[in-house]
């Protein structure tokens, strides 16, 4: 079911993003080698609590940890671990919080110190347009077909993949509502976006091909030829005249 936000509601989300921004403030800066994801999520968690907020990803369908840290050809979905960051390593991370139950969710993929390729430095840069070129089209009476033609069109354009296994979705008293805001699509195609809906747009892109295959952790998408991916979202609220970026 599609949900229309009161204010009310999208006080409770903007309050969520507030802290998630400062979460990816945070994190970003401190992004080095020797850093581990163990040590990110443990961050997360402490500007979570100490902003009112909940840890949304923890305990959902049993993950096991406040984040999502996904390194190099890992897709999305990463558990952090104790592993240590070394240069030129891409790291995503995925994070949200939950503000009087109701939730925000945003990603980004960084370069530690230099990167290894030039086309690393071209992977994040074109995910992270890929989002941006989105997000300028948004308005009410936008189709989700447009969306991922969109980022699609754009991201095909520059040689990289889009698997098509995750999208962005809905979102607000659930982490995860409808619709389903898939990477590619048709233009003119599907549900229009309505004033006072909330969802999450998230190119996730790789190197090489689309293809992706599961590790055996049952949570871990990564490259089926083990080449690097991207990641970048955010949560956005559809308004009469655009849109507006929560997070």
């Amino acid at each position: 079911m599609i949900t229309i936000k009161t204010d009310q509601e999208i006080s409770y989300m903007r309050k969520a993003s507030a802290t998630l921004k400062k979460i990816h403030q945070e994190l970003r800066a401190i992004i080095k080698p020797g850093m581990t994801g163990a040590m990110l999520t443990q961050r997360a968690e402490e500007i979570i609590l100490a902003n009112d907020c909940q840890p949304n990803f923890k305990g959902l369908y049993g993950f096991p940890a406040a984040i999502c840290v996904s390194l190099n050809e890992v897709l999305v979905h990463g558990i952090p671990n104790n592993k240590p960051f070394v240069a030129g390593d891409l790291v995503s991370v995925d994070a949200g919080c939950s503000y009087q139950g109701y939730h925000c969710d945003g990603a980004f993929t960084v370069i530690v110190g230099e990167p290894r390729s030039a086309e690393h430095q071209k992977l994040l840069t074109v995910t992270e347009t890929a989002l941006t070129k989105a997000i300028a089209i948004l308005k009410p009476g936008v189709r989700i077909g447009d969306i991922g033609a969109t980022i699609q069109t754009y991201v095909e354009g520059e040689d990289f993949f889009l698997p098509t296994e995750f999208t962005g979705h809905g979102i607000g008293l659930a982490l995860h509502e409808e619709p389903m805001i898939p990477n590619v699509g048709t233009e003119g195609t599907g549900m229009r976006l309505q004033v006072g809906m909330t969802i999450c747009i998230e190119p996730m892109v790789q190197i090489g091909r689309k293809d992706i295959k599961m590790l055996a952790d049952n949570w871990t998408p990564v490259s089926a030829i083990g080449l690097c991916s991207a990641h970048f979202e955010h949560t956005i609220l559809i308004t009469p005249t655009g849109s507006e970026v929560l997070t």
